[in-house]
């Protein structure tokens, strides 16, 4: 790694603060993740961390044709895209079912499906489908002890599964499986709880086959699973945080992406003689977790004292520092931190070269 590849050449007109990304990095994580899972066939990234209809082509242009997505939104900018295979890894309620089948009949290239864990919606899109008269693919959404959302694993489970795949309205595609509470840093423990996880599901959907079920995909897993699960036979694996990476990930050392997503910023006051202060605040950088929010890249090394809408203070009792002084930063999480950019800016041999809209960042693009 060339220890200036995420500088900038010439920053005088670089308004501060942007979010920078990098083509070449991204390809290469695009790849690693391709050899991880052994091809693209066990491969369905997801798009929450970027929302860019340019990531998505990077990926095509690799061979990738399955992906997953949080919202309508991001599934319609899969579906202008022309994405083979997207599956919406949200339960649809209330208006956004209605939008679902809105976007399936909008782009009839696609293949959409999405989640239920519950017979209610399933037999309210059931419902749906029947009066549009054609058949919404549906995976059920399994708890596996994250407790956010899914049914558990169990008879409830399994009588809902043979129902929908008893309904003529509905293809059952099989489970999705969520594991995003193990967080384990060390690989060896990751291992064990997720080894443990997964052994719940693969005897659910050999009890299904029992039951007469000849097919039952498994989409599972996100970023801090994927060199395990991507091991697998017969599962798609879904980690999406691999495309950009962040620094808060970087803590997985069995994961070697590259970080391919910058934050640009500049001193913008120095108001003790120990404190500076970025223009990195809450609208800029991601801060739902507890300090620090960024890592910076560039000589910068005191504590992250606070943060508000528009301000990041920083301890530095170096001299060094001066007022207008540039400054490049790792966000902790990048997924939402892409979220408060409309667009990012390209970078290549420390050039930008254009840039990027963050297509999906709204809840609605036309849909």
């Amino acid at each position: 790694m060339k220890p200036d590849w995420y500088l900038v050449n010439d920053t005088d007109d670089l308004v501060s603060p942007s979010l920078l990304v990098y083509p070449e990095r991204i390809q290469s994580n695009i790849a690693l993740m391709i050899a991880m899972a052994g091809g693209v066939d066990s491969l369905r990234p997801h798009i929450k961390t970027h929302k860019i209809a340019e990531i998505i082509q990077l990926q095509q242009e690799a061979g990738v044709y399955k992906f997953k997505c949080a919202t309508i939104a991001e599934a319609e900018l899969l579906g202008m895209c022309k994405a083979k295979d997207v599956l919406l890894a949200m339960q649809p309620v209330g208006a956004q079912m209605a939008r679902f089948i809105q976007l399936i009949k909008k782009y009839p290239g696609t293949q959409f499906s999405t989640l239920v864990d519950n017979e209610l919606t399933f037999q309210k899109l059931s419902s749906l489908a029947r009066k549009e008269r054609f058949i919404l693919h549906l995976y059920i959404d399994i708890n596996n002890g994250m407790n956010r959302t899914g049914i558990a694993i169990g008879n409830e489970a399994k009588r809902l599964f043979l129902a929908m795949q008893d309904d003529e309205n509905i293809q059952v595609k099989g489970l999705h499986v969520y594991d995003g509470h193990i967080r384990d840093i060390a690989i060896e423990a990751r291992t064990k709880r997720c080894n443990q996880g997964f052994e719940a599901v693969d005897s659910f959907r050999n009890n299904l086959k029992s039951a007469g079920i000849s097919n039952c995909d498994i989409v599972l897993g996100g970023s801090p699973t994927f060199s395990i699960h991507c091991k697998r036979e017969d599962v798609e694996t879904s980690p999406g945080t691999t495309l950009l990476w962040d620094a808060g990930y970087a803590k997985y050392k069995d994961l070697s992406f590259l970080p391919a997503a910058v934050l640009f910023t500049r001193v913008i006051s120095m108001p003790t003689a120990q404190n500076v202060c970025f223009d990195l605040g809450h609208k800029s950088v991601a801060s739902e977790m507890p300090f620090p929010r960024v890592e910076f890249l560039t000589e910068v090394n005191g504590k992250q004292l606070s943060q508000s809408e528009e301000h990041l203070i920083v301890e530095h009792k170096e001299n060094s520092i001066q007022i207008g002084d540039v400054a490049y930063a790792l966000p902790i999480h990048i997924c939402p931190t892409v979220a408060k950019y409309p667009s990012v800016k390209v970078v290549e041999k420390n050039k930008i070269i254009g840039s990027w809209k963050v297509a999906a960042r709204d809840h609605k693009i036309n849909i």
